[in-house]
């Protein structure tokens, strides 16, 4: 394996992967019980070549899926086969970081439109009557 080319501003050195293997749970059959085929890959942000802006915004944007230690993990165990449990598991980690390492755009403000504010003052109106009638209602029977 070489290193993993998440984009052309990140990339997550081979040595900076750690790899653990452990058994799956479910259904297998006997095969569930003999091999190791779940695969966590754990990886510090730190670890990551990239610009410290684009670490921060990774952390920031991961922040919940950090354990105390800095370390983000990631889990298959989708397929019976280890391999296969690899590398869905290296796509994951490269979207997951592709995902949070992109800059969010700033929101333009609008204004709403005038039907959208005509059906708004008619909703009231209509609201407005519903609980109008239920108080006559109420009154009505005392």
């Amino acid at each position: 394996m070489n290193d993993l080319i998440i984009n052309s501003d990140i990339t997550i050195p081979e040595s900076a992967l750690a790899f653990k293997f452990s058994r799956s749970g479910g259904k297998g059959g006997q095969n569930v019980n003999k091999v190791a085929t779940k695969v966590e890959i754990a990886i510090h942000i730190d670890d990551i070549i990239a610009s410290d802006e684009i670490k921060q915004r990774v952390r920031k944007n991961l922040s919940r899926r950090l354990d105390s230690f800095g370390l983000l993990h990631v889990v298959s165990q989708e397929s019976r086969s280890q391999w296969q449990n690899k590398q869905i598991a290296l796509q994951k980690l490269a979207d997951m970081i592709d995902d949070a390492s992109l800059e969010e755009k700033e929101r333009l403000a609008t204004r709403p439109t005038k039907s959208s504010r005509k059906k708004r003052l008619e909703k009231k109106k209509l609201h407005s009557k519903r609980k109008a009638t239920r108080l006559t209602k109420h009154f009505d029977e005392e």
